[in-house]
């Protein structure tokens, strides 16, 4: 884990609520794995506590790495102000990726995103595809307006979108669209909230693959409890539970409680 005052490379709006900022910095070069986030101080510097980011992608060669946030909270409007050449400090990379050594060529790779759940799951997606497994992503979000990245995955593989309206793409759930084109693949990996997470689970009792849960931090090195969640069997390490930001946010399917 790094602690840097990285660079504001780029910043824009891509959906309702949602923001697309390239930092520029040397810990772009100490991501490890898909899935692991970034511990941003919002600026300003009245907030205590900082804000967990998932990485969308990293590009270590241009020492710059890709988060996308939806704006909820005084933390991340903060956020929204920020420009190309601006400052933030941040901490990282935090927490345990995907892991994809098992992941062999020729396998295909379901990703399945649920709203601010979907951009972890693109940088996985970008290095399933360079080992050569076949990429189908299926996307979902609440309306129209809040669909963002389709055609980022496109470039990875097949993509399906998803929403709850029927505004555009499927109407429906992922689940949905899973049952719907009958798809099948060889690893399932997914992020999103806890009810799609459930559901996903239930659906495909027997795949094998990977979830990265969503949730509030304080520390985010595992020293506060406020992230924790309960295993389904005995813990790693005879744990109790499991400290999302440190023993997650990336779980095997089934290992912890929804």
């Amino acid at each position: 884990m790094k602690q840097e005052n990285m660079r504001v490379y780029s910043h824009r709006h891509i959906a309702e609520q949602t923001y697309e900022l390239v930092l520029e910095g040397e810990l772009a070069s100490f991501l490890q794995a898909p899935g692991q986030f970034l511990h941003i101080k919002p600026p300003g510097g009245e907030l205590l506590l900082r804000r967990p980011l998932s990485i969308a992608k990293a590009e270590p060669e241009l020492k710059h790495c890709t988060v996308l946030y939806r704006v909820e909270g005084k933390g991340t409007q903060q956020l929204t102000a920020l420009s190309p050449g601006d400052t933030l400090n941040v901490l990282g990379p935090m927490g345990n990726g995907f892991p994809i050594a098992e992941a062999q060529l020729g396998e295909t790779a379901l990703l399945t995103g649920g709203g601010i759940g979907v951009p972890p799951l693109y940088e996985l997606g970008r290095q399933l595809k360079q080992k050569g497994l076949r990429v189908v992503s299926v996307l979902g979000f609440s309306d129209r307006q809040a669909v963002f990245y389709e055609e980022q995955f496109r470039e990875l593989g097949e993509v399906f979108v998803a929403t709850d309206d029927g505004s555009y793409g499927r109407k429906g759930f992922v689940t949905d669209v899973i049952s719907q084109e009958a798809l099948s693949f060889d690893w399932l990996f997914t992020c999103g909230p806890k009810p799609m997470l459930a559901a996903l689970t239930e659906q495909h009792k027997a795949a094998k693959g990977y979830i990265s849960l969503e949730e509030r931090m304080g520390c985010g090195f595992g020293a506060c409890l406020a992230c924790v969640c309960e295993p389904l069997s005995p813990a790693r390490a005879g744990q109790t539970f499991y400290k999302i930001c440190k023993d997650g946010p990336v779980f095997p399917l089934r290992e912890v409680k929804l």
